[in-house]
């Protein structure tokens, strides 16, 4: 059996299905972790959120800031972007039952060695503290109450985590971490205008997998959601939005021996 780490889809099932055979993907054997992002943008999100709630047990996926953003438009909060492709799933017949499944992924997966989260973990968090952190937003999700979740998600502040937080403010800081942050101050404090490579960090911010002292640097740390920082195999950290949405690659990195697999973008994915 293989598991194979793959970066942001984002409705690019075309590439996704070349990626999974360039894999040679078996789900009677092998084990598929996606990194977030399923949805938007992309030309085929419904087909995608299909395709992947069909694998079942075969597939783990977390949740991404465009996946929860698919949630928030579904329940009538927030701003529809200009450039989104959700039209298709908000008409599908199966709508209901696709969303349902879609908030019952979790916000962060952790095992073995392995932690996979979308974009990153503050350098305060441990990641048995970040696993539970993201349990407290689960149930959030999932409970009957969970408009009231979605009313109160979105926002950037408070900024930066502390211990004694509660209510939505606290919830709110564990999603920006794990599904928005690439940039914070050594002390945790997030930015989230900036999007750009690495040297765009803004005076005083740094990279969340730079800070010195980050508490769940022991980890190996699989995440997506930067494509501006590109592919990442290090020894702890797999960095895999390679920014197939834009015209480059989709890339898929098997756990077992960190052996990379990438496709080109399908033509009439990109947007570009």
């Amino acid at each position: 059996m293989a598991t194979y780490a793959i970066g942001d889809i984002q409705g690019c099932f075309d590439s996704f299905q070349r990626l999974l055979t360039a894999c040679n993907f078996d789900p009677l054997a092998d084990r598929l972790w996606l990194v977030g992002d399923l949805v938007n943008r992309g030309p085929r999100s419904l087909d995608t959120l299909r395709f992947v709630r069909d694998l079942g047990a075969a597939v783990t996926t977390v949740l991404g800031n465009h996946d929860l953003y698919l949630l928030m438009a579904a329940a009538g909060f927030g701003r529809r972007s200009k450039g989104d492709t959700l039209d298709e799933i908000l008409a599908a017949p199966d709508r209901e039952e696709l969303l349902d499944w879609l908030r019952h992924r979790p916000l962060c997966h952790h095992q073995g060695e392995f932690c996979m989260v979308h974009a990153g973990l503050l350098p305060q968090w441990t990641v048995p503290q970040a696993r539970a952190l993201a349990a407290e937003v689960e149930g959030a999700l999932i409970s009957p109450a969970y408009l009231d979740f979605m009313a109160n998600m979105w926002g950037s502040e408070p900024a930066s985590w502390d211990d004694t937080l509660a209510g939505w403010p606290r919830l709110r800081v564990i999603v920006n971490a794990m599904t928005r942050m690439r940039f914070c101050s050594a002390d945790g404090v997030m930015e989230f205008k900036t999007k750009g490579e690495l040297s765009a960090a803004p005076p005083g911010l740094m990279p969340w997998f730079e800070v010195p002292g980050r508490r769940s640097a022991d980890d190996v740390l699989v995440t997506g959601h930067w494509s501006a920082l590109g592919l990442k195999v290090e020894a702890k950290l797999l960095a895999l939005d390679s920014g197939c949405l834009w015209g480059r690659h989709l890339t898929a990195v098997r756990l077992e021996d960190r052996t990379v697999f990438q496709v080109d973008c399908s033509t009439g994915e990109a947007q570009v």
